[in-house]
């Protein structure tokens, strides 16, 4: 339940030293919140709604979400680093869902299965 809803609409600006009347309370308009444009929402909730039930499928996770970013890498030149790139998994807009998802899938591993899930750490 998100409080939130029911107290930011509700709330009403007024002086701090004196209090408004109940007519002046008639006037002012409750605050309304704006729909965020959110197109990959559905996305999102569909990785978020992915239950792990099955072994084979719990693998297949483990083995094709990596724990670490591969993209971080360090190019030398003449043993120097000349450019270091950052990790850039966190620009993933799917990247907390994914994370999720493997998680997900090695606890069921570890707890359901009772599986070493060193392998994949």
């Amino acid at each position: 339940m998100d409080v939130t809803n029911y107290t930011i609409k509700h709330i009403i600006l007024c002086d701090w030293a004196e209090f408004p009347s109940k007519d002046r309370l008639k006037r002012v308009k409750p605050i309304t919140q704006r729909k965020k444009f959110a197109p990959l929402r559905g996305l999102r909730d569909r990785l978020n709604q992915i239950e792990v039930r099955e072994r084979p499928l719990a693998h297949r996770i483990c083995q094709l979400i990596p724990s670490q970013c591969p993209f971080a890498r360090d190019i030398k030149l003449f043993g120097r680093t000349i450019v270091s790139i950052p990790p850039l998994c966190k620009l993933n807009p799917f990247y907390e869902e994914l994370m999720g998802l493997r998680w997900r899938a090695l606890c069921y591993l570890a707890d359901e299965c009772g599986e070493d899930i060193s392998a994949y750490c």
